[in-house]
């Protein structure tokens, strides 16, 4: 009757023994279902940050582009008028300059 005692026993603990590896199975398999699901939204995250980021980049770029034209035109006007200030100086003391010249040249040292 010990034996019988000790093979009931026994299978008790084999079918325990596999309700809990079913148990263990289970857990690893939902644990993993979690992690890929964690893993696929944090790429969707990155994903949706990167394209924000780039997004952003791009509307800087386009302003800064723009601002860019601005300062292009207003360099180029601002040069012009450098340009016909200097003609008018120029054009004021030309004459002076070639008396001197010609002063210079002109004249013999001895």
């Amino acid at each position: 009757m010990d034996s019988m005692r000790g093979q009931g026993g026994i299978q008790m603990l084999l079918s325990a023994e596999q309700d809990a590896q079913q148990i263990v199975t289970a857990a690893k398999n939902l644990k993993m279902t979690r992690l890929r699901r964690a893993k696929e939204e944090a790429e969707m995250e990155v994903v949706n940050y990167r394209s924000h980021l780039e997004a952003e980049y791009q509307k800087s770029i386009f302003e800064s582009s723009g601002s860019s034209d601005s300062t292009v035109k207003r360099l180029e006007k601002e040069t012009e008028e450098k340009i016909q200030s200097l003609k008018g100086i120029a054009s004021k003391v030309s004459s002076e300059i070639v008396n001197m010249l010609i002063k210079h040249i002109t004249t013999v040292r001895t």
